[in-house]
């Protein structure tokens, strides 16, 4: 079953454009919630999805709320170093929906003490960085869900 990586805020074209190109190859749809920092015809955006993007599965929204009136029936995960479950720790379930805040704030914190429960991180060395780049978290979250539904 392919899954559905959900964008927060994105501010980096080229983060986006490479997660674009990641939810391509996974048969994963890209859901992007506004405010967006960057314009879908951004040239960085398109460079890092290359010629693929027009195929991608695209589905934009003007607000959380949209996106959760038009997504009832999702299976939310949410991610953020502010997590106490690691990544791992989730059994990935049909209509399953990763979600990824902004690059420089993440997630809002309204909607991580919301959603406490369902939100997992990805661990660090302690002291190492504050996080990872947003295309690589969304890498190993993504292949972590196909891993566990044995999926080639």
């Amino acid at each position: 079953m392919p899954f559905n990586i959900v964008l927060v805020a994105p501010e980096i074209p080229n983060n986006t454009g490479n997660i674009g190109r990641l939810c391509l190859g996974t048969g994963s749809t890209l859901h992007l919630v506004k405010p967006l920092g960057f314009s879908l015809d951004d040239k960085n955006l398109k460079r890092s999805g290359l010629d693929y993007w027009p195929r991608l599965s695209l589905k934009i929204y003007d607000s959380w709320e949209e996106f959760t009136i038009q997504n009832p029936n999702a299976c939310l995960a949410f991610y953020s170093s502010h997590g106490s479950s690691n990544y791992w720790d989730l059994r990935v379930a049909d209509n399953q929906y990763f979600i990824f805040g902004c690059e420089s704030k993440g997630l809002p914190p309204s909607l991580l003490q919301e959603k406490e429960t369902e939100t997992y991180k990805i661990p660090l060395l302690p002291d190492s960085i504050r996080s990872f780049n947003l295309a690589n978290a969304v890498s190993i979250v993504l292949f972590e869900g196909l891993r566990q539904q044995q999926i080639s």
